[in-house]
């Protein structure tokens, strides 16, 4: 793989903790990416600001490291002004469902095209491990000494009711899966979503007692399942894994053109 066609080697080596799952999410793009054969003028990464978000800056696209929880915005806003560029959005849980959290349903409503990232590793891994919207009930955390109460958000089922076309969600640990749910998702006419559960060793699994990245790699292979398995009937604790919706809607864009144009017969 040209891997040095795509990523800006002046800015490795990275930051990201020894063992963290975000570089696994960089190389299953890059090989999305790759397979796809785009130019990398054709590909626009947004992110905000966060441990997930720093992938921007070792890209070679066009690239915008924006503020907190608002890259959705900011990638809408790309998207009307150049609809034919490929809108890739990396985002963490404060991000995607915290500070983000309205831009990412709207986003859904709408059914622009974009392709949201979000990198779910149950943690603020960047600030000092404070505890985030996907932690979930049980959980350590430096703001939560004695466990966390709050139940997290399921990003699936968030974003099909918030009326995403293409809702997706793979490990760190399947790789290969990734890959391909990246390169449908980029391919998709709409707004996509692929949740990534990436490794946080040093917050979430020392605090939580999950071991390294090793161990914690091992148990997204032990605890997820494809779609639709037995597996899942039998275990209901299992996490699914795989293409959730897939459906075809009105894109945004094509829709707001269909608005200029009306409006500027109207004129005449």
């Amino acid at each position: 793989m040209a891997v040095k066609d795509f990523i800006r080697e002046r800015f490795f080596p990275h930051i990201w903790c020894p063992g963290c799952g975000h570089g696994i999410v960089l190389n299953s793009l890059l090989r999305a990416v790759e397979s796809l054969g785009m130019s990398k003028n054709e590909i626009v990464m947004v992110s905000g600001i966060g441990c997930s978000s720093r992938i921007s800056g070792y890209l070679d696209f066009h690239t915008l490291h924006t503020i907190h929880g608002r890259a959705l915005a900011f990638a809408t806003g790309v998207k009307l002004s150049r609809p034919e560029l490929n809108l890739i959005v990396p985002m963490g849980d404060g991000d995607a469902l915290a500070i983000g959290g309205n831009h990412f349903i709207h986003a859904a409503r709408r059914n622009i095209d974009l392709t949201a990232i979000v990198m779910n590793n149950r943690i603020y891994g960047m600030t000092g491990g404070q505890f985030s919207p996907l932690s979930g009930c049980g959980v350590m955390a430096t703001t939560a000494p004695f466990a966390t109460v709050d139940a997290g958000f399921d990003v699936v089922e968030l974003a099909r009711a918030a009326g995403a076309t293409f809702v997706a969600r793979s490990t760190a640990y399947h790789v290969q899966q990734l890959t391909k749910l990246l390169r449908d998702a980029i391919l998709h006419e709409g707004f996509s979503v692929v949740e990534v559960l990436t490794q946080c060793p040093t917050y979430f699994g020392r605090r939580n007692k999950m071991g390294g990245a090793v161990e914690m790699l091992k148990w997204f292979k032990e605890n997820t399942t494809p779609v639709g398995s037995k597996a899942k009937a039998e275990n209901p604790a299992l996490i699914e894994r795989g293409i959730f919706v897939q459906k075809e809607m009105p894109e945004y864009c094509k829709a707001y053109d269909q608005v200029i144009e009306r409006a500027q017969k109207g004129k005449k």
